[in-house]
């Protein structure tokens, strides 16, 4: 039986980083590693690349019951940047230590590809056909990746009705109020679009000692002024709701929909894991004017970063051109919609089932991630995309700071936890 400890390690050692904008370590190595030990079980794979170096890696496991639908089990190969200089342990060793496998991609989410391999090793039997997608350019914008095969090889996942994938289903260990510690299980269900905006104000070139009321900066700097201010309306989703209602019952608190800035403080360190996403945001993080300290330019550009919740978006952009103003415009440097699957669904319940077995005192709730992955691209083919890369960890452990964060590690124990887990779900969902 393949150890997960081992295969998590050996794939951390692949250096597959992703700088962006097509700049990246080729994953093909990595893909050719999981290739050749899915061939090694009796798996047939197939590797695609986008360009050349860029792989991914496409299997199927016959079910013991191929008339029910797919599941497809997706992750990715690349992580991005790490500087050894900032890091304890060289970040591509794939090192044990102090019961921790350290390295770039130990949580995002090589640890995830290796619990996968590790139950298909142990010899799990799964009750439907299992579609395996281990892909490359998640970290950019899976344009060699997840959204390039959705695009030209629709076929692959013919059949499939539910995914899952990364962030969701690791330990949060929650105090309560009665001194009870509460062993809180986040599943995504939802996840909020992304949308990267430039926008470009126009005026009046001229110099800069004269009076302009056309001023591009000026205007420029007036709408990101407004932008930035701009507070967003509470919006709850059907997954932030039940996350809410489910997660104050289990801690004991009371729980006011009338009121969610005050239930989501009153939920104290549970609460953080909502407070992204009951509202959308709309952050700018790019600036680009000008050529001359003495002259006005007729142009002024900027990027916005905004994260909209699922059934906002219409609501969203109008509001945003409301606060544009005059001469200024928007168009989209990247666009992908919010995506949500069904909170009460027999795929939900057998994840909480699995987890429930190997943590009697798990409770598993539904929750909205604030950022983005490659569900978005899946989402395109009606597949439901679910969070669910099931770990054990520590009281204290600073799993949210892990993924792209320096020294990322992830405990050895929750590796083989979460072998366990996918065993159970894939066998019996």
């Amino acid at each position: 039986m393949a150890d997960v400890v081992e295969l998590c390690a050996d794939l951390i050692r692949f250096d597959t980083t992703n700088r962006g904008g097509g700049d990246a370590s080729p994953e093909r190595p990595a893909a050719e590693y999981v290739a050749a030990f899915l061939d090694g079980l009796g798996i047939p794979s197939k590797i695609y690349e986008a360009a050349p170096g860029r792989a991914s890696v496409i299997a199927r496991v016959v079910g013991t019951d191929p008339s029910l639908p797919a599941l497809l089990v997706q992750g990715h190969l690349d992580v991005v940047p790490a500087d050894a200089a900032d890091w304890s342990v060289p970040p591509f060793s794939g090192e044990v230590r102090d019961g921790f496998l350290w390295g770039r991609g130990a949580t995002d989410m090589k640890d995830f590809v290796a619990m996968v391999l590790a139950a298909l090793a142990g010899g799990v039997r799964p009750r439907r056909d299992v579609v395996l997608a281990f892909v490359a350019d998640e970290e950019d914008r899976g344009d060699y990746g997840a959204h390039w095969l959705v695009a030209r090889h629709p076929e692959l996942f013919e059949g499939c009705a539910a995914a899952i994938s990364e962030s969701g289903g690791y330990t949060y260990h929650v105090p309560t109020a009665d001194g009870r510690i509460v062993h809180l299980y986040p599943v995504g269900t939802a996840e909020r679009g992304t949308a990267h905006l430039r926008l470009t104000a126009r005026g009046r070139a001229g110099h800069g000692s004269r009076p302009n009321d056309e001023n591009a900066v000026t205007r420029l700097v007036g709408a990101l002024h407004r932008i930035a201010a701009h507070r967003w309306p509470v919006s709850l989703t059907p997954t932030v709701q039940a996350f809410l209602e489910r997660t104050g019952a289990a801690l004991g608190v009371s729980v006011d929909l009338s009121d969610v800035d005050a239930t989501v403080a009153a939920l104290g360190p549970a609460g953080s894991l909502v407070v992204p996403t009951v509202r959308n945001s709309t952050t700018p993080t790019m600036l680009d004017a000008g050529y001359k300290v003495n002259v006005i330019p007729s142009t002024a550009t900027a990027q916005v970063d905004v994260r909209v919740l699922p059934g906002t978006e219409e609501a969203l952009f109008a509001a945003l051109d409301e606060l544009l103003g005059e001469g200024v415009t928007r168009e989209f440097v990247a666009h992908q919609p919010p995506v949500q699957a069904p909170v009460d669904s027999p795929w939900f319940s057998s994840m909480a089932a699995a987890l429930q077995a190997e943590d009697p005192e798990a409770v598993v709730v539904p929750y909205c991630m604030g950022g983005g992955t490659d569900a978005k691209a899946f989402a395109q083919l009606g597949i439901a995309n679910y969070g669910f890369a099931p770990l054990w960890l520590p009281a204290g452990f600073p799993y949210r700071a892990m993924a792209h964060g320096v020294d990322e590690r992830v405990p050895v124990e929750g590796l083989h936890f979460g072998t366990r887990v996918l065993t159970r779900f894939l066998e019996s969902c």
